[in-house]
This record gives C-alpha cells, structure tokens and sequence, in this order.
C-alpha cells in the first residue's frame, strides 16, 4: 500500500513538472543617441568577410531583418545611401559547474502520529527511511550566450544605439536559443538609456 500511494504521488508530481512551460531568460542593456538630423530608416548590414560567408550568421541576420521591419526601419542597397547600417556580433562561453545537495528530505516524512484515540507510533504511507541519504554531486556545464547589436550613421560611422543580450543555460546550442535573444533585444526598442533589465520569453 505505502509503495502504491509513493508510486502515485511521483506520478502527479511528473505530471505537474511536465506542465510548466520552458522559458528562457536574458539580460538586456541598451545605449542610444539618436541624432535629430537622422532622415529616415533605412539600413544596409555591415559584415566582415568571415561573417558574409558564413551561413549561421545569415540565418542570425534574417532574425535581426525581422525585427528591424517590425519597427518600421526599411532594407535598402549601399547603392541607394541608406541612413543607417546594421552590425552584430555573437559568441559563447562554456564554463563547469557543481552542485552539492543534502540528503533528501520528504515534505510527507512523519512517522507519529498523534490524535484522538492515539496508541502508539504510526507508520505513515509517506515515509520511507530511504528517503533520506547522503549528499548528492550535480557536475553540468553551463553556457553563456552573448548577442551585441549596433546601428550607426552610414554617413559618418557615428553609432546611435548598441544593444548587448546575455543569456545562460545548459544547451549548447547558440540556434535554439538565438531567436529569443534577437527578440529580447527589440522586445521594448530602444529601451531605456544605460539600464539592465531582464527579458523572459516563453520557449515554443
């Protein structure tokens, strides 16, 4: 009977954790100084060599063109003197880390109990000597995701707004987790001058 009533209460507990969505969180700083003799919105994207052939940083871009459009701002040719050009930047950092947890301990674990009519220890269904033990060792590794954005003046190279995203998590994949990163660094364009604020989006 004990075994049956724990089997059930890891099931409903699985149950209750499978629910929750996954999100992920970063931390998003932004500078800007938007000149008043800025005509218009339109960019062109700058890239290093290695960036223009590379097909991860295309595919990063056409996250970055997305939100831009969003806004308003227009894509046009170097030919046709844009406003503005569009740079960005990206990387990762691995770093490992360990976690020591205490023996378990059952939030059901009470092996008397007391009332009326009351004639000696009572074995609760929830508890289990087992349940308790040695502390445990978590060893993962953890990744920090950075995502740096800048727009400036095609005429004279004078930045006007920079954007840093910094997200961390245990998947070592920059892909899954760089259209939320894109997202929250336009998620309230431009942000406040200078002030760090987190930006949680929920996973799909």
């Amino acid at each position: 009977m004990k075994h049956r009533l724990i089997a059930a209460f890891l099931v409903a507990f699985s149950i209750l954790l499978g629910g929750c969505a996954t999100t992920i969180r970063s931390e998003v700083t932004s500078f800007h100084d938007w000149p008043q003799d800025l005509s218009g919105k339109t960019y062109v994207f700058e890239r290093s060599m290695e960036q223009n052939n590379s097909l991860e940083y295309r595919n990063y871009e056409n996250l970055v063109r997305a939100e831009l459009n969003r806004l308003g701002f227009v894509e046009t040719s170097p030919d046709q003197m844009p406003a503005l050009k569009v740079m960005m930047g990206y990387g990762m950092a691995v770093r490992s880390v360990q976690e020591i947890y205490s023996g378990t301990y059952s939030p059901f674990m009470n092996p008397y109990w007391y009332g009326p009519g009351w004639r000696g220890p009572y074995y609760s269904p929830f508890y289990d000597p087992f349940w308790y033990g040695p502390p445990s060792v978590s060893n993962y590794q953890l990744y920090t995701r950075q995502l740096r954005i800048a727009l400036a003046r095609a005429s004279d190279n004078r930045r006007v707004y920079e954007v840093s995203v910094v997200s961390e998590g245990t998947s070592p994949s920059m892909a899954a987790a760089m259209p939320y990163m894109v997202h929250s660094a336009f998620v309230d364009f431009p942000g406040q001058n200078g002030v760090p604020h987190e930006v949680e989006l929920k996973m799909n």
